[in-house]
């Protein structure tokens, strides 16, 4: 009852701690004498003086004593054992609790010679008899006496001295070295005791019928009154024998060990039991649990089913695997009678414990699709496994901050004592994998590991876990497309399952370095992607020419950003005037844009000329050639009629060792004809030639652009731009209507202001008269502005480089 409970068997008693009460708790371990000294038990101790304390997740922890134990009160056949156990919830034991329980058993009677092989210890106990006379004694064992005689003669009547007998020679102890030496020996008014652990150098190990025994040899000496008593203390325990064999345990136990019956001849069986856990077995029982026990004329074998009820698996780790150990605490009384001593009586407890055994741990998705939680059940577990930390993502939790990373974790306990651990997650959660399938599918990933403990061993052991759960809740990227006089743009809505898709053209990643060096423009606000490209670009694809136009065609394919499948295909396609492709200057100049055709594989545009084979492009790409010339050169040719002039060229391809041309493309430049007319006019005074103010409709843009390159301007949302103090700020002026090659834009005043009020106090002049401001400490930097594909007219935009700056008064910052 309560946290502890005892129980008395034989020569034993076991006090059982519950396993509830002191779970999670470190315990220490003393026993206390008669009087009243508690003395703090280890390894060693425990097994010299007849303690065993032994862990499992199923039975508690349970602390044996022998009857003849270092601090057991015996009196008239009634053992008492009392002990103390602290109990902590921290290792160092501070604020522990102390609890305290004596307990006595009865025992006897007692047989001549008792024998016990306990887990740690291996004890003999034998009855005093009357000595006999020393001459008889020293004829029994003449050389022991040698060695023991002059030193028991010596020494108070309490002394002892034990002699073990080793193969090559015998070693002589007295009593305080033996103690020292880790064994126990102890003596009443009727036994002589001695007591050794099961890993003490003396032990030999000794083979009779195929069984390895732990033996060792010895006699035990003490001076009585006149005379010197020799005792044999030899004991022998079973330290094999065990098969495992068609699932079934095979413990086989010789019955007559020749080192316990050495001089005896002739031999008796008196009693064969058997049980579990210390508690004897009837045939009856045994039966229903399909125990075998046979008793042969040599040996005494035991069979046990594996996984059969009076054992317990308990887990297992073997190089990180999980696996399972069948576990059962036998024990055997064999009582013979023989020629030398009488009746003997061996006891064995024997812990058996099968080989690993690997174990397919299951994990069940039974998710929740319409509430959108991921539910996962790992396992089943033994009870002596824990949960114990998690990671995510890289990051380790223990199960208690699960919850901070979204995920909950529920224990469910069977029947049988075995559990189960769920886990609960959102499938919003940002560890939750999210990955377009197919067609309005997507899978969520779940990908944690779990790291668990096994009580009391205290091994570890991980269970990756990764379930996947398929959704139907895809969306999709949408597009759509328009032209306008000289680009192609696609304006691409995002879905939810293309966050890591990549944009290409062809086979070519769309990044935006990639953009900026075509002069593409790419951006991406998070909702959309936009991508603009002009007519006359390297992956714009040319399918069709005719007078009426000619069909261009940007195709875009967004693929996935891990394995690079592709995924979605987009594509515009729009007619442009063939009048893009020619530009027909009012100083004579021509420039004029050949393109390769789809379809045409093997055509290479830097071989293509004019008429004159010398005149060659001035720029190629893969898809392009472009012609600058004059109408006076190339081999163009003019014709006259009434009111214009025409000339005409052709852009050829030739192939490398042909003389005839394989492609032709005719393009003609009109020009009107001035006409002369007779009027009849009055002479009058010239004024002073001046420029007259004209009046019209004009479009202008003033943009500001990210870089001295003026490839990419700023966009409406990226407004307001905010820059350090003497940092570059690029403008672009451009007269965009009208069209006409005549005009030239030219500034004349530019000021900032404080406010987006033009006409605000203060302001600063940028410009004045077309000039920059002398007074500036950074003067305005003006740029030359070069005819691209991006630029028709360069007279038609003036480009200024101003540092950024701000107003002050004082020293104190103005602002709006």
């Amino acid at each position: 009852t309560g946290p502890m409970s005892s129980e008395c068997l034989g020569n034993l008693l076991r006090i059982t701690l519950s396993a509830e009460y002191f779970e999670h708790k470190y315990l220490s371990f003393s026993v206390v004498d008669q009087s009243g000294i508690a003395w703090e038990l280890n390894e060693a101790m425990a097994a010299q003086c007849g303690y065993t304390v032994t862990y499992s997740s199923w039975s508690g922890i349970e602390f044996r004593a022998s009857a003849v134990s270092c601090h057991s009160h015996l009196e008239r056949d009634v053992f008492t054992v009392t002990i103390q156990i602290k109990a902590s919830c921290t290792p160092d034991m501070k604020n522990a609790t102390t609890h305290l329980k004596s307990a006595s058993c009865y025992y006897g009677p007692w047989s001549p010679r008792e024998v016990v092989c306990e887990n740690n210890y291996m004890e003999v106990s034998v009855r005093r008899e009357i000595p006999q006379p020393i001459k008889d004694l020293i004829q029994d064992a003449p050389e022991d006496w040698i060695l023991a005689f002059r030193e028991a003669k010596a020494e108070e009547a309490s002394v002892w001295q034990i002699v073990f007998h080793q193969p090559e020679e015998k070693k002589a102890l007295l009593v305080s070295d033996a103690w020292s030496a880790g064994y126990g020996l102890n003596t009443t008014d009727t036994r002589v005791l001695l007591r050794i652990p099961q890993t003490a150098a003396q032990v030999q190990l000794i083979e009779d019928q195929g069984i390895t025994f732990s033996v060792v040899r010895s006699n035990t000496f003490y001076k009585h009154r006149w005379m010197i008593l020799m005792v044999d203390t030899t004991v022998a325990c079973p330290a094999d024998g065990v098969d495992y064999v068609n699932k079934t345990i095979t413990w086989t136990v010789p019955k007559y060990i020749p080192s316990l019956c050495a001089g005896a001849t002739s031999f008796k069986d008196m009693l064969v039991e058997a049980g579990v856990d210390l508690h004897k077995l009837s045939a009856k029982e045994m039966s229903a649990r399909k125990y075998v026990l046979l008793n042969d004329l040599n040996a005494i074998t035991m069979k046990i089913p594996i996984g059969a009820e009076g054992g317990h698996y308990k887990t297992s780790v073997s190089n990180g695997q999980l696996g399972a150990k069948y576990t059962i605490n036998l024990f055997l009384e064999h009582q013979w009678e023989d020629s030398k001593w009488g009746l003997t009586k061996h006891t064995i407890i024997k812990e058996i414990e099968t080989p690993f055994e690997q174990v397919e741990l299951a994990i069940t998705n039974s998710s929740n699709l319409s509430t959108r939680v991921m539910n996962v059940t790992v396992g089943t577990f033994l009870p002596d496994v824990e949960l114990v930390n998690l990671t995510i993502e890289g990051v380790t939790a223990p199960v208690s901050e699960a919850v901070q990373h979204g995920y909950l974790i529920y224990r469910t306990r069977y029947a049988n004592g075995s559990k189960a651990y769920v886990i609960q997650v959102s499938l919003d959660a940002p560890s939750i994998k999210k990955e377009y399938m197919r067609e309005d599918m997507r899978a969520y990933t779940l990908n944690v590991t779990l790291v668990f403990i096994t009580h009391p061993s205290s091994e570890t052991f991980i269970v990756p876990v990764i379930t996947m759960s398929a959704v139907r809740d895809a969306v999709l990227p949408s597009a759509r497309g328009f032209c306008d006089g000289r680009n192609l743009h696609l304006i691409i809505t995002h879905g939810n399952v293309d966050q890591n898709w990549l944009p290409f053209i062809s086979d070519w990643h769309l990044t935006p370095e990639a953009a900026q060096k075509y002069n593409y423009s790419l951006r991406n606000n998070g909702t959309h992607l936009a991508i603009s490209v002009p007519f006359l670009s390297p992956h714009v694809n040319y399918e069709g020419f005719h007078t009426s136009g000619i069909k261009a065609s940007l195709y875009l394919t967004l693929k996935d950003g891990i394995t690079l499948a592709n995924r979605r295909d987009f594509s515009i396609s729009c007619r442009f005037s063939p009048s893009e492709l020619i530009q027909c200057l009012p100083n004579g100049t021509v420039i004029i844009t050949a393109i390769k055709m789809v379809g045409v594989a093997d055509l290479d545009t830097s071989l293509l000329v004019l008429r004159d084979r010398q005149c060659k492009p001035s720029l190629v790409t893969e898809k392009t050639a472009t012609f600058k010339f004059s109408v006076n050169a190339c081999g163009t040719s003019r014709k006259f009629n009434n009111t214009t002039m025409t000339y005409e060229n052709e852009v050829l391809y030739f192939r490398p060792g042909n003389d005839t041309p394989v492609s032709k493309l005719k393009f003609v430049c009109w020009y009107a004809v001035k006409q002369t007319v007779d009027v009849r006019y009055k002479s009058k005074k010239n004024p002073l030639p001046h420029v007259k103010p004209g009046f019209g409709s004009l479009a202008l843009s003033m943009k500001i652009f990210k870089e001295k390159s003026y490839s990419e301007p700023y966009q409406e949302w990226e407004y307001p731009v905010v820059k350090y103090l003497r940092e570059a700020l690029y403008f672009e002026v451009e007269l965009l209507q009208p069209k006409d090659a005549r005009l030239d834009l030219n500034l004349n005043d530019c000021w900032a202001t404080n406010s987006q009020n033009q006409d605000s106090l203060p302001q600063w002049p940028i410009l004045i008269n077309g000039c920059e401001n002398s007074e500036d400490s950074y003067r305005t930097v003006f740029h030359e502005v070069n005819y691209s594909l991006r630029v028709e007219f360069p007279q038609h935009l003036k480009r200024f480089e101003v540092r950024m700056f701000t107003f002050v008064q004082g020293s104190t910052l103005l602002q709006e």
